[in-house]
This record gives C-alpha cells, structure tokens and sequence, in this order.
C-alpha cells in the first residue's frame, strides 16, 4: 500500500500551507484508513468513509455542523448524532484530531503511528498542518513527573500565520 507520507504537502508542516497536488496523498490516506480499521476489527460505514473523504478534501479543519450540512446535501442523514458519531469514531481510531481551540476536526497526517501532534492553525485562512512535537510532549511529561502528575493526553494548538497570510498582512 502507499504510504499517505509520500506527499509531502500532506505529512510535513512547512510544507502543508503550500500549494501541492493534494489529490493522490488523500486518496492513498483512505485507503491506510481502511486497512487500518479493518485490521483492528473496526468497520468503516459510508458514512465514517465519507466523513473522512470530506476532512481530506483539504488542510483545514472542519466543525461537526459543517461537516452535517455536506452530508445533507448529500443525502447521509441531517441529524447531528450521524456527523458527531462519525467524527468521534474517526478520533477514536486515530484517523483524525480533534482542534479544540476550533471546535473542528481535521485528518490526522500520520494515520496509524503513534505520535504527539502539535497543531499549527492559521488565524487568516484557517488551514491547520500537523508538526511533530515530542520533545514538547516530553517536556511537560517531565514536569508533571516532577509533581507527580501522570499525563494521559496532551494537545499542542499552536496560532499564527502561515506563509500566504504573512505576505497578505
């Protein structure tokens, strides 16, 4: 199978708000998803593919309600509990994250690796890319050791400007 990291438009965060052929990386991170699920015994619906199919189109990230409205149109339920289940199976698997600054969601960039994503939202566009940030996530777990804290999850949302919108500003 191809890995989805070969685009490097789509895996690496200076690269991410630049203009890239973003077609063939979002369809090769379908079919990852897919394997994925199916080897851990999940089942991707129509409506999980479709879902996903709609957070690949691009690098930003979308609001349930946003991601319902395509899916009413295009004939998958207008109920908010079909695009929250969706999204949170989606999470769930780590096939997606959840950009809490935002209340949206966006597809995950390292499908099926374990990693510590840190999120790099532009204010101006809104386009969200996904940076390693292990030593960060290493540095705080230090810290909570140091108080004897456990941490289970850590999220890294980091705003800015990317590379377009420095030059329109």
């Amino acid at each position: 199978m191809p890995d989805p990291h070969d685009c490097p438009g789509c895996a690496a965060p200076d690269l991410a708000f630049a203009a890239h052929d973003h077609a063939h990386c979002a369809h090769d991170a379908l079919n990852r998803a897919e394997a994925l699920t199916a080897a851990t015994g999940a089942r991707m619906t129509p409506v999980r593919r479709r879902v996903l199919e709609i957070l690949l189109e691009e690098h930003k990230a979308l609001g349930a309600y946003d991601v319902l409205s395509r899916l009413a149109q295009e004939g998958f339920g207008n109920q908010p509990p079909v695009a929250y289940r969706a999204l949170e199976f989606l999470v769930d698997q780590g096939l997606a994250h959840r950009i809490q600054r935002l209340n949206a969601f966006t597809a995950c960039a390292h499908m099926g690796e374990d990693h510590a994503p840190a999120f790099l939202i532009c204010r101006g566009c809104h386009s969200v890319a996904e940076a390693a940030a292990t030593a960060a996530r290493a540095a705080v777990e230090t810290e909570a050791a140091r108080a004897g804290f456990h941490v289970e999850r850590t999220t890294i949302e980091a705003l800015g400007l990317c590379p377009a919108c420095q030059v329109q500003a």
